[in-house]
């Protein structure tokens, strides 16, 4: 199987290392710049033309995987794909698109006799590299056909098909909102003992935190090892990104009149930061950019 990747970033280039070495061919698109991928002593062809990129991909069904940023880049790049693709071609959007700008895009591919999936991914960059899970909403049929990508590329247990379209990015965001739910709540716990009279290494904490205990987890394994390496965490400023899938979560709740006060009000934790020291917005941007490579804003 051949594979058309689009957005060869940190995940977008683990990820398509990942199927590379699960034996699958991948040709990647890079309007901006060329990038080289190798997998046992073969490059990865990065076209800068998406015409050139498409015919690389030969005549028959095309799969395309998109690992872009939600908004207008992945917006004009539907666009720009689906004056180009054929009936019968798979588009996947493997990034963190609004769950109503899936649906949206889903029908009028549908229209042209394009699949277009939702794929949810989440992992950070460690996991597209060594497996992956995945949440995929849109044509059954379609989905079938990259399953066994989804397969090889996952953890054992770490693909569902969610559903119609839009329930893949939708059941993303709600992880997405948890997740933020989740570091706020490490990172609170860690400024109350920093702050306090006891001279306790956070280290050691959350070193004994990430085993057995009903809070371990990724995000405390992330802590230690970057308090392992400096507890101040003076490398951080304390600016905490969103990348929108918190806000999203949250007015979706709204509409749904459903009560999420930990996630609504750690989005306003991370709107409310702006570098000045605290130790638990400095917790949060190590965790975000321990799993994702998120750098703070500037």
């Amino acid at each position: 199987m051949t594979i058309g990747f689009i957005g060869l970033g940190k995940m977008g280039s683990n990820l398509a290392r990942n199927m590379m070495e699960h034996g699958y061919k991948v040709i990647g698109l890079d309007t901006d710049r060329r990038i080289e991928l190798c997998h046992e002593g073969e490059s990865l062809p990065v076209y800068q033309n998406a015409d050139d990129f498409l015919a690389a991909l030969g005549s028959g069904k095309k799969i395309v995987w998109m690992m872009l940023p939600s908004g207008e880049i992945t917006e004009q790049m539907v666009q720009l794909l689906t004056n180009r693709l054929s009936a019968g071609d798979v588009l996947v959007d493997g990034g963190n698109s609004n769950f109503k700008d899936s649906i949206r895009r889903a029908k009028g591919c549908e229209a042209i006799g394009i699949s277009y999936l939702d794929c949810g991914t989440s992992g950070g960059m460690h996991g597209a590299k060594t497996g992956a899970c995945y949440m995929v909403g849109g044509n059954y049929d379609a989905f079938r056909v990259i399953e066994p990508v989804l397969r090889d590329t996952s953890v054992d247990r770490g693909y569902l098909y969610t559903g119609i379209s839009g329930t893949g990015h939708f059941i993303k965001m709600i992880h997405n909102g948890i997740e933020y739910g989740m570091m706020q709540a490490i990172a609170e716990g860690l400024a109350i003992i920093e702050k306090s009279d006891f001279n306790i290494s956070l280290s050691d904490v959350t070193q004994v935190w990430s085993h057995g205990s009903v809070i371990r987890g990724w995000l405390m394994e992330l802590a230690h090892g970057a308090l392992a390496e400096d507890e101040t965490l003076s490398s951080y400023q304390g600016i905490v990104g969103a990348s929108g899938e918190g806000k999203w979560t949250v007015e979706t709740a709204l509409g749904l009149e459903v009560p999420i006060p930990v996630i609504s009000a750690s989005l306003m934790m991370r709107n409310m930061s702006q570098g000045n020291g605290e130790y638990s917005a400095k917790v949060l941007s190590m965790l975000r950019d321990g799993f994702g490579g998120h750098m703070e804003p500037t």
